[in-house]
């Protein structure tokens, strides 16, 4: 798939990679950038008009450094967002969220590549590049989204085993003012760690009225948009909550929240959205079979089903921890087949 390493395109259906030392880079229209620095190393992860993707940038990965990652939107069209506007549902970090997983993909196809030509070398380089990504990856959903609540759990249940043993020691030790201050952490984890359970129970429970690939309409905006991703609750920051006036919802932010891909036929300027599941619905027959255009579909998504909505890749499902969906099965079908 690669054609070499320094210098290489990766084609994915649509969307292109570009790397290359010398590459030069150009703002044209509504993109967004992604630089992800490896030391000295820079690269970009852009999304271009309606069909290119790009890394910029060097591509030697033999460069020792930790990776850091800016993100920002290069359209700046109508970024305040109102009531009425669709903008207030924009999501910069949703957007990131999706680039950096497609950067994911490229690195991994670039190991396996690597592989196949028999380059060791330069096979291990890139695994640890991609080891360096999954970290930050890690690190901005932690960002985003707090801890992982099954980890929460489990670190919260590690402390209080250590207060426990210091508390017996204090007491052993007729240390009783240390014994006192301990009682009073061990007190104060013991509620958290109930918060933190219940928490990560209803994460595990969440039912999602909606499926990866599904195509959905906005109830309010009205544009038409597939669903790329999925939070139990709203993850995103309190000014953007407030941009996009999530407290007047009537499930509040504690509801599922979808990342979409809005058909560019529809919103060019809007690109991926972050809508509460009140605020979707699932668009009659003749919708779904509408022409939906999205710079980021085809490396997201095999193609289109029976019904007009989207397949998603296996790494999207195992991301989302979501099973595969199939379509029910309809004899009739079956009848026209036979006919036919």
């Amino acid at each position: 798939m690669v054609q070499n390493m320094s210098m290489s395109t990766v084609a994915i259906s649509q969307c292109s990679v570009f790397c290359g030392p010398n590459n030069e880079w150009r703002n044209s229209g509504q993109m967004k950038e992604i630089h992800i620095v490896f030391g000295v190393q820079r690269l970009y992860l852009c999304s271009h008009g309606r069909k290119t993707l790009s890394f910029v940038g060097q591509s030697d990965v033999s460069q020792p450094g930790n990776v850091r990652v800016e993100a920002g939107w290069l359209f700046r069209g109508g970024d305040k967002g109102s009531e009425s506007d669709a903008s207030c549902e924009r999501s910069e970090s949703a957007n990131e969220d999706i680039l950096m997983f497609f950067f994911q993909l490229d690195l991994a196809t670039r190991v396996q590549y690597a592989l196949n030509v028999e380059q060791y070398e330069i096979a291990q380089e890139l695994r640890n590049k991609l080891t360096e990504v999954e970290s930050e990856v890690i690190k901005l959903q932690e960002n985003r989204r707090g801890s992982a609540s099954k980890s929460e759990v489990q670190d919260i249940a590690i402390s209080l085993l250590r207060l426990r043993a210091d508390l017996q020691n204090a007491i052993q030790s007729e240390n009783y003012n240390l014994a006192a201050e301990l009682r009073d952490e061990i007190s104060k984890l013991e509620a958290e760690s109930l918060a933190a359970s219940v928490k990560a129970q209803a994460y595990e429970n969440v039912q999602y009225t909606f499926r990866l690939g599904q195509k959905v309409k906005h109830k309010i905006f009205g544009y038409h948009a597939v669903i790329c991703g999925m939070d139990p609750v709203c993850f995103e920051s309190k000014s953007w909550m407030e941009t996009a006036n999530i407290e007047k919802l009537a499930r509040g932010p504690d509801q599922p929240f979808y990342q979409v891909l809005v058909n560019v036929h529809d919103d060019p300027n809007l690109l991926v959205a972050y809508v509460p599941e009140e605020n979707l619905l699932t668009p009659d027959q003749q919708d779904t079979q509408d022409r939906f255009d999205h710079p980021y579909v085809s490396f997201l998504f095999y193609g289109a089903d029976a019904a007009g909505d989207l397949i998603p890749i296996k790494q999207l499902r195992e991301k989302y921890n979501q099973p595969r969906h199939e379509l029910p099965h309809d004899p009739q079908n079956e009848e026209d087949g036979k006919d036919a």
